[in-house]
């Protein structure tokens, strides 16, 4: 016990010398100083941008993101629908239908915004056969896919739908092929179904979808009778909460209780009492409305449920 006891002393005094030489961890700056280039219009109320700051930017694959800070503090998520390849700026594109992409809509030539990423919540894998259904401005990450899918060779169809051929951007990008099919609303009358996106599916063949949540919940309603190998969704709203119980939060600073309905999320109620409470993908994936909680946990409040303690 003796000779153990003189080891680990000995082990103590190591690590505090070895210690004191370690250089200070450094903060990693991940924020890209970016400018915006250019502003171009694509189709009704969708515009693109191109940004850059004159260096390589880190490089990025199909179904990746970035998230956007504008000026007024706002925080977003958008596609990256240029080329990989061209690792000297970034696109994005961006339809108006709300307070940050009105923002986004009114900037200018020369105005400097902060990116963070790009990350990956959509990855582009396998070899094929693909099948890529996308809807409206849900064509942002599957556009790179498709030219991935064409540069490689493999096998590949892509159904592109939309309420019409004008507020369908980037229609004039696609391969001249008969694999694409496009399918405006105003010309068939009424929305597509899931099956009739699904239709011709290639027996083994992995799924990108990307869109507006009714279409994504049709595709995935006619999906179990498919011969599908994966299927892969990326959404641009909240997913829709489904027999959701109620529960309670507790805000440990102030002390108040606040109930939580089955059909809200825990950010929607916290919004009311807290306007300010920070938040941006509403899907759980980015971490910006992480709470901490009281048992040492978190609590990301846009998809998180149960009664829990907050440190608010």
């Amino acid at each position: 016990m003796s000779t153990l006891v003189g080891v680990v002393g000995v082990y103590r005094r190591l690590s505090q010398f070895s210690g004191k030489r370690r250089p200070p961890v450094r903060t990693v700056d991940r924020d890209l100083s970016l400018l915006v280039e250019t502003i171009r219009p694509e189709a009704d109320d969708v515009v693109s941008l191109r940004l850059g700051n004159g260096t390589p930017l880190p490089g990025w694959r199909p179904g990746a993101h970035i998230d956007l800070v504008l000026p007024s503090g706002l925080v977003r998520q958008y596609s990256l629908c240029g080329d990989p390849a061209d690792r000297s700026r970034y696109r994005i594109a961006v339809r108006r239908i709300g307070a940050a992409s009105a923002e986004i809509h009114a900037l200018v030539p020369g105005t400097r915004v902060t990116a963070r990423g790009p990350r990956t919540a959509f990855p582009f894998v396998g070899d094929g056969p693909f099948l890529f259904v996308a809807g409206g401005i849900g064509i942002t990450p599957i556009l790179p896919m498709v030219r991935r899918a064409v540069a490689n060779g493999a096998d590949w169809r892509l159904v592109y739908t939309g309420r019409s051929r004008a507020s369908m951007p980037f229609l004039g990008e696609l391969p001249d092929d008969d694999r694409v099919w496009i399918r405006p609303d105003t010309e068939y009358g009424i929305p597509a179904s899931g099956a009739e996106l699904l239709e011709g599916l290639p027996a083994g063949a992995s799924v990108y979808c990307c869109g507006p949540a009714p279409m994504i919940t049709g595709v995935r309603a006619d999906l179990g009778a498919t011969a599908a190998k994966a299927v892969h969704f990326e959404r641009f709203a909240p997913p829709p909460i489904v027999a959701g119980a109620p529960f309670q939060l507790t805000l440990r600073r102030s002390g108040h209780i606040v109930t939580v309905p089955g059909d809200r999320t825990a950010l929607d109620v916290l919004l009311a009492a807290r306007p300010a409470t920070p938040y941006s993908c509403r899907q759980g994936f980015c971490g910006t409305c992480a709470v901490p909680t009281a048992d040492g946990g978190s609590m990301r409040i846009c998809v998180d449920r149960g009664t829990t303690v907050l440190d608010l």
